[in-house]
């Protein structure tokens, strides 16, 4: 094991081979099956083809660092749903192991050790309503909220309603926001906020 590479490594949150090569001053293709050779002994975490986390740093990742892998792991995405209404504290609900994003491309999740990423696909002209904060892009909490109850009224999604604090959430915001999704999403936001 080399420790000036992993050095070089510790500032990144997460990193790709090519990155690998330049802190190692080796070739990509060398770089590659080092990365390989240090996820099966542990030292590195494979998020996904090309995406790593040093194996010592993941132990003592925050909520937030979880979040911006999130954003790594599918370009582009945005925290959203629940994992961005406990980020507001507007769910009593602790996730734990897991981290839900909208994402343009497709649904798919990602396993790393203990934690799960999630993305669920939205449709462009419903991929709005986030924002960079502290370097994660999150969707504000009414669009989370929004974004839920749209999924959860295609039947692609399921939440603890009477875990939300509906009362801390922006009714005029979320009436905005509505009027750009299907009316079945503003019947079911309407009777959990009676708005």
């Amino acid at each position: 094991m080399n420790y000036s590479i992993l050095q070089k490594l510790q500032n990144r949150l997460c990193f790709t081979v090519d990155e690998l090569a330049a802190a190692a001053r080796i070739r990509p293709e060398s770089a590659r099956v080092l990365a390989s050779r240090y996820a099966q002994k542990g030292i590195f975490i494979r998020l996904k083809n090309n995406l790593y986390v040093l194996g010592q740093k993941w132990q003592n990742l925050a909520q937030g660092d979880f979040l911006a892998i999130a954003n790594r792991l599918q370009v582009p995405s945005y925290v959203s749903f629940m994992t961005a209404l406990m980020f507001y504290e507007v769910t009593s609900q602790v996730q734990r192991g897991f981290v839900e994003s909208a994402s343009l491309k497709r649904s798919i999740s990602f396993d790393a050790r203990d934690t799960s990423f999630n993305f669920y696909k939205l449709k462009k002209a419903y991929y709005f309503g986030f924002s960079r904060q502290d370097n994660i892009f999150i969707a504000s909490k009414e669009k989370a909220f929004v974004d839920m109850v749209y999924l959860y009224g295609l039947g692609k999604y399921r939440f603890d309603a009477s875990s939300l604090d509906l009362k801390k959430l922006d009714k005029n915001l979320i009436k905005d926001i509505l009027k750009t999704f299907p009316a079945k999403t503003g019947e079911i936001a309407r009777k959990l906020c009676r708005i």
